[in-house]
């Protein structure tokens, strides 16, 4: 499963607004994986104040590690997989994540109604 940038945020600070289902979800998954480009939109919202985070981002990577959540690199063909896909979606982070659903065959774990336009799936929060 790919998990959207909120969906990862809520889940290191244990919010409330993550159902505790999608919560055991992501803890039992083989493999859960959030995308460079999630990493990215949190280091450029925490630059120009729009986000602040309970912990340090140097401290993120340590927080990546101990739930087992491996971090998923942007791919040539996840690019032209963007390229490719129709303006439904006009957020160029969540653009990329649905690229990278599609290249890789995974669920993308988000509350974002405006994914069900792409051929992916999405489990809802």
């Amino acid at each position: 499963m790919l998990l959207d940038t909120h969906t990862l945020l809520w889940f290191l600070d244990d919010d409330p607004q993550l159902p505790s289902v999608v919560r055991e979800r992501i803890e039992n998954a083989d493999t859960s994986f959030v995308s460079i480009v999630s990493l990215w939109e949190i280091a450029i919202k925490i630059s120009i104040g729009k986000l602040r985070l309970n912990y340090s981002f140097h401290d993120l990577q340590d927080l990546l590690d101990r739930f087992e959540i491996e971090v998923l690199p942007l791919a040539f063909t996840d690019i032209e997989q963007y390229l490719n896909l129709p303006l439904h979606h006009r957020d160029p982070f969540d653009r990329m994540l649905i690229a990278q659903a599609m290249s890789h065959d995974l669920t993308l774990i988000s509350r974002d109604e405006q994914f069900d336009a792409y051929s992916i799936q999405r489990s809802r929060e």
